[in-house]
């Protein structure tokens, strides 16, 4: 077989050159701005607060069964707005699971936030790098996500999978016939389409997130009837996604929306209030198809943000046509 013309890895080297020039003039520009400044000082501070908290996290968080209310007594407004509008929503379970290097403390504040908004059933699931992988993990969840089932009488639950976390909720999801189970995943900061950085870990379960590795290939897979709904944000200041746009979820038999949000870091999806708030919106319209029931808001069926609103203000056209949440 003759050797492949030198001219040709000529041309591949100046592209890959290309490449690292378009992702570093694009890094400067999301760090080199107001909201990219105050997206790095919230990274540094919650990171340093994360890893005060870790040590806590390493005893697994067990299932509370969530106490029946049978009336409103001692309830906030917003809580009672949830529990009133749509008790299924307030009631179905939502099973968090975390990243790589992490553990259940990183949704400390996500929790919170979702138990103040009403909803009552919020459960997280923990695992190891050092003994597990994205098919195990995705077992694991599989098995947890029966286990909520059978105790609390709800057939479907919602998953918020941060980092790896988002990428093995998928897998359970297409992969392990979760699809059934799963009414909704949201995924912050996920390496859909695998991650350049994964390249530098020779470690088993990262390779797994590299692009092209097998996952993703299974994932790249078709899905016909697939019937989870699927939210997948993601930013321009996520030091662990690169290329950025990896952290969508591009698949035409997906019901996938991918939500952009500008100056979050990859640790900070968790903790960032824009974030928090589209995830509880989101969870709040409980619906059995998966399709949006209120007038105004983001249609579920959209990869682009559409609006499902005739009257559009200059604001929704804008996020309309780039997905971005201002």
């Amino acid at each position: 077989m003759p050797d492949r013309p030198a001219d040709s890895d000529d041309a591949s080297l100046r592209r890959n050159l290309e490449k690292a020039r378009h992702t570093t003039a694009s890094a400067k520009k999301s760090l080199l701005n107001p909201k990219g400044m105050r997206g790095v000082a919230k990274e540094a501070a919650w990171l340093a607060t994360h890893v005060a908290m870790y040590p806590f996290g390493l005893v697994e968080d067990k299932y509370r069964h969530a106490e029946e209310r049978h009336n409103l007594d001692g309830l906030p407004p917003v809580q009672r707005g949830l529990i009133i509008g749509d008790v299924e929503a307030a009631g179905t379970p939502i099973i968090l699971i975390h990243g790589i290097i992490d553990n259940h403390t990183v949704f400390a504040f996500l929790r919170r936030a979702l138990n103040r908004r009403g909803f009552g059933r919020v459960i997280t699931l923990n695992y190891s790098p050092l003994s597990d992988d994205i098919p195990r993990v995705a077992r694991r969840l599989k098995s947890l996500v029966e286990k909520v089932r059978r105790e609390t009488g709800y057939e479907r639950v919602h998953v918020i999978g941060h980092s790896m976390g988002g990428v093995v909720a998928r897998y359970y999801v297409q992969c392990l016939g979760g699809d059934n189970r799963v009414h909704t995943l949201v995924t912050l900061g996920s390496p859909h389409a695998g991650t350049m950085p994964a390249y530098l870990v020779p470690h088993s379960v990262v390779k797994q997130m590299r692009p092209g590795s097998p996952i993703v290939q299974e994932l790249d897979a078709p899905a016909p009837g697939c019937r989870t709904r699927m939210v997948a944000i993601w930013s321009d200041l996520d030091q662990m996604i690169i290329p950025k746009r990896n952290a969508r979820i591009v698949h035409p038999d997906l019901n996938a929306r991918n939500v952009f949000f500008r100056g979050v870091g990859h640790m900070s999806f968790p903790v960032d209030g824009r974030v928090v708030h589209e995830i509880c919106t989101t969870l709040a319209q409980l619906d059995p198809d998966g399709s949006t029931l209120v007038r105004g808001t983001t249609s579920i069926g959209s990869s682009t943000g559409r609006i499902v609103e005739p009257e559009m203000t200059p604001r929704s056209r804008r996020q309309a046509r780039t997905g971005v949440a201002e």
